[in-house]
């Protein structure tokens, strides 16, 4: 669930580069806030549609990503693909990679040996960026398998980059001369009916993990996204200006909400028949309507205070809180409901805080040690730390002690 590229307003560290150069739009920062807050309530347990964030984390993502695109671009004549694959890694790689390690950490320390194995077993896709199709390929449910697995949540983070490297390689082709966004335009909306139509002929009736983790399967939000950032659709959302664009703002709003609250998993077979796409579909005309409205009373609720912190820290707060909720179900803490999610939630600020200003930030505007060689020697020690990790942890034995064998092998009395 990665969150804009946008840089802050000012950063002693920063230095912007073609396509850098947006301010933020404060809705939308709110709007991950506001997303991420679904998903940590889903998760434990108070909110049955808030999975349903991640979707809307998707449309944002395609939205920004394809808007930095373009303007650079317009403003170049071309795009900077090394440049901006680099700028995505500095981005999202870094709270990843102190995620992945901690997370290991920890469930050698406090986890079961069953989730230590799962762990070691989902590390190395983790780092390939295809957890996703790990889990579709070994049958791994996502609705009745997740909880013993601490990286399941990072099947979403695999689906994003597997669109950054090729989304952008299409932006290059079809963006150059006059009617390049007009192309743009066609193939994302072309695309995302294709990604629609493969969720619909897939099977998943019996279990739509298939469908709900696939790439093929949840581009469309992505492209919806990306087509809610060009020009065509700029333009004709663009009569929509004051009262009208904030009546129409707080009416899908209000939807987006209500299907959070009422709908309920993999117990809501519509969504994979067309659901989900009309939940995209909205997500996206809200965000451009936000991006091009922002003074609005939605626009300003939404731009708050607390709704923009928590999307400044969306990303590193999704990384963090998954792990954290299985390694602290309630046999561990003592008690559960919301007691656990208040605990949960203040756990996973409080780890998203600390990664993000230790790891994070410093890395994504250039601080001094993540620069140079000095930053190629720590990237180089970090990986080979991260492997020499993986490699040392001893492999528990599942089920070893768990069975007296010899009492299997003795006489029936």
């Amino acid at each position: 669930m990665p969150t804009s590229t946008l840089a802050p307003r000012s950063h002693r560290h920063s230095r912007r580069a073609p396509g850098q150069d947006r301010a933020h739009i404060a809705p939308l920062d709110g709007l991950r806030g506001v997303a991420v807050l679904a998903v940590l309530l889903f998760h434990a347990g108070h909110l049955g549609g808030g999975f349903l964030g991640v979707d809307l984390f998707f449309v944002l993502s395609g939205f920004l990503i394809t808007g930095l695109l373009l303007k650079e671009a317009t403003h170049t004549g071309k795009i900077n693909l090394i440049g901006f694959w680099g700028r995505r890694a500095r981005r999202l790689l870094p709270a990843l990679t102190v995620m992945g390690v901690g997370s290991l950490l920890l469930t050698w320390a406090f986890g079961s040996p069953a989730q230590l194995g799962f762990a070691l077993d989902d590390a190395p896709w983790v780092a390939a960026q295809a957890t996703n199709w790990h889990f579709i390929t070994e049958h791994i449910g996502y609705w009745n398998a997740a909880g013993s697995r601490v990286y399941s949540h990072l099947w979403s983070i695999a689906v994003e980059w597997q669109f950054y490297l090729v989304w952008p390689l299409v932006v290059a082709v079809l963006a150059r001369g006059r009617s390049g966004s007009r192309r743009l335009t066609a193939v994302a909306a072309v695309g995302a009916l294709a990604s629609l139509a493969c969720m619909v002929a897939l099977p998943h009736a019996i279990d739509a993990t298939r469908v709900y983790e696939g790439t093929d399967t949840r581009a469309f939000s992505l492209l919806l996204g990306s087509l809610a950032a060009t020009a065509p659709a700029r333009k004709a959302l663009a009569p929509l200006r004051g009262r009208s664009a904030d009546v129409l703002c707080g009416l899908l709003a209000c939807g987006l909400g209500a299907s959070w609250f009422l709908i309920e998993g993999e117990s809501s077979p519509s969504l994979f028949s067309g659901g989900l796409f009309l939940h995209s579909l909205a997500a996206a005309v809200l965000i451009a309507l936000l991006a091009g409205s922002p003074e609005g009373r939605i626009g300003r609720i939404l731009g708050s205070a607390v709704p923009r912190r928590l999307g400044d820290l969306s990303y590193s707060i999704y990384l963090w809180h998954w792990p954290l909720y299985v390694l602290l179900p309630r046999e561990v803490l003592g008690f559960g409901g919301w007691p656990r999610t208040a605990v949960l939630i203040t756990f996973s600020l409080a780890a998203a805080v600390l990664s993000k200003t230790a790891a994070e930030d410093p890395i994504r505007f250039r601080a001094r040690w993540a620069t140079g060689r000095t930053g190629l020697v720590v990237l180089t020690a970090g990986t080979l730390a991260a492997a020499a990790l993986w490699v040392l942890i001893p492999r528990p034995e599942l089920g070893a002690h768990s069975v007296d064998v010899t009492r299997l092998n003795a006489p029936t009395p």
